[in-house]
C-alpha cells in the first residue's frame, strides 16, 4: 500500500515543484501546488555595487544566509567578468554561513567558513560567532528577503560595522492563489501543507489575518491538517505564528520532509 494514499498535499514552495510532485505521487498522494511566495531579484545596479564593494576589499566578514543569495552574488560577479577575482576575495574574508546550501556554496568555491551554524538556524550561527571579537569588524550580511533583526542586534552589540546586501526580496503571492489555499485549509479540503521557506508561512498567516480567518486556520492546523516544514527556520516561523505542531526533518532536505510526513501518518494508523 502506498504510504500517502488518498492524502491531498499542498506544496507552498516555488522551486522544485515538479520534483516534489513526483515524490508525492510516488507515495500515492495527490499533489496540489499553491505557491505562497514570489521571489524577485533586486535591480542589477545595486547588486553590482555590492559585489564591487567585496571586490574592493571593503569588508572583513561576509555572512551568507542562503545558497540562492550567495549564487546570485557569484552570478553577478560572472556577468561583470570578475568571477575569479571575486572568489579569491571571498577566500580572504572571514565567512559565516547559515544552512546547508550555503555550506555547499562555500565548498564549491573552495572557501572555508570561519563560523557555521550547528542546526540550520540564525541563532545557531550567532552562537558560533560569539567566539570571535568583532569590534570594528566590517561585516556584510547577505539577507534572504527580509531583515535579520537578531543578527543585526548581535553585531551592533559587538560594535561591528554592519552592511546589508539584498540580492532578492520576497514579494507577496497572488491573491487568487492565497484565497484558494485559505478556502482549502478552513474547509478541511486537504490533508497537509508543505512549507519550504520562512516567507510562505508568514504570508499565509498575514493573508488569513486580513481576511479575519487566522483563528480558523490555526484551528484547522491544530486538529485536522498536518503542517510540514523544511528546516528549523521555516518551522520556527510557523510556531511563532501560533501553529502548535510542525513536522520538520532533522536533515534540511525536501525528500526528508516527505519521509517525516509518511512517518506521521504511519503513527496515526
Amino acid at each position: 500500500m502506498k504510504k500517502l494514499n488518498g492524502k491531498k498535499i499542498v506544496f507552498a514552495g516555488q522551486r522544485k515543484a515538479d520534483e516534489i510532485k513526483k515524490m508525492i505521487e510516488n507515495y500515492g498522494g495527490t499533489f496540489i501546488h499553491r505557491p505562497s511566495q514570489g521571489t524577485v531579484f533586486l535591480n542589477d545596479e545595486q547588486l553590482e555595487k555590492d559585489v564591487r564593494l567585496i571586490l574592493n576589499g571593503s569588508f572583513t566578514w561576509l555572512i551568507l544566509t542562503t545558497g540562492m543569495g550567495a549564487e546570485a552574488m557569484l552570478k553577478k560577479a560572472q556577468e561583470m567578468g570578475e568571477e575569479a577575482r571575486y572568489i579569491e576575495e571571498l577566500k580572504k574574508l572571514s565567512i559565516g554561513i547559515r544552512g546547508y546550501k550555503t555550506a555547499q556554496f562555500t565548498s564549491k568555491i573552495g572557501a572555508v567558513p570561519a563560523a557555521r551554524d550547528e542546526d540550520g538556524s540564525m541563532d545557531g550561527l550567532i552562537r558560533q560567532m560569539e567566539k570571535f571579537d568583532l569590534t570594528n569588524e566590517r561585516v556584510a550580511i547577505q539577507l534572504h528577503g527580509e531583515k535579520a533583526p537578531k543578527l543585526a542586534a548581535f553585531l551592533d552589540g559587538q560594535s561591528a560595522e554592519r552592511y546589508e546586501i539584498e540580492p532578492y526580496l520576497h514579494i507577496e503571492p497572488e491573491e487568487e492563489t492565497m484565497d484558494q489555499l485559505l478556502k482549502e485549509i478552513t474547509g478541511r479540503e486537504i490533508d497537509a501543507v508543505y512549507f519550504t521557506s520562512k516567507p510562505q508561512g508568514r504570508f499565509l498567516m498575514e493573508f488569513a489575518r486580513r481576511k479575519g480567518a487566522a483563528e480558523q486556520v490555526i484551528d484547522a492546523f491544530t486538529k485536522d491538517i498536518a503542517v510540514l516544514a523544511v528546516g528549523k527556520v521555516t518551522a520556527q516561523t510557523l510556531l511563532d505564528e501560533g501553529i502548535p505542531h510542525v513536522l520538520s526533518p532533522e536533515r534540511e532536505r525536501m525528500g526528508s520532509a516527505l519521509v517525516e510526513l509518511v512517518k506521521y501518518y504511519e503513527q496515526k494508523r
